[in-house]
């Protein structure tokens, strides 16, 4: 059940989610099944744990449900980056700039430590803007960010163009 195909082929596609013209890449159908999800968590650990992280960093909020299991079969800590306002305690920002605005990054102050060794992983990359803004805040912090790690990558967004650290994905469309 490793093979790349047969976890394709528990990605939902949505059209028109969550507007007009969008296609939605639908992770539900993957988490539901059972083998389809293992072989997932599985690779992607098998991608990470090469980097030899202290450390793996989850984006809000997909990002979580792949980080987390991932985190555990590797033995490493796992980090939340979220959106402004949604961590307890003392938080660290970062601003970035988005096709139509500006958002807010945050991590809690004491969750990575200087020279940490960290993998950022999310559960798509499409253009990378909020990868980049994630990577950038863990630098902020003194964190040597290893890579980044993705389920699903849209090729043709050219996301992985915009990130200066190694990309890693297990599923790949180019349209």
């Amino acid at each position: 059940m490793t093979d790349t195909l047969q976890i394709k082929d528990h990605i939902r596609q949505v059209p028109d989610f969550p507007k007009p013209g969008i296609l939605f890449y639908d992770i539900s159908t993957l988490l539901a099944h059972g083998a389809a999800w293992r072989a997932t968590v599985d690779r992607m650990a098998d991608i990470v744990g090469k980097m030899r992280p202290d450390k793996l960093i989850g984006i809000e909020s997909r990002g979580f449900l792949v980080t987390a299991p991932v985190a555990y079969r590797l033995g490493c800590g796992f980090v939340m980056v979220r959106k402004k306002g949604k961590l307890p305690g003392s938080v660290i920002p970062h601003n970035y700039e988005l096709e139509y605005g500006t958002d807010t990054v945050e991590i809690q102050s004491d969750a990575v430590k200087p020279r940490d060794r960290v993998v950022v992983l999310d559960d798509l990359l499409a253009t990378g803007g909020t990868m980049r803004a994630a990577i950038e805040l863990l630098r902020k912090v003194g964190a040597e960010v290893l890579g980044a790690a993705f389920v699903i990558e849209l090729d043709f967004l050219g996301g992985r163009n915009r990130l200066d650290v190694p990309v890693s994905s297990i599923v790949h469309y180019d349209h």
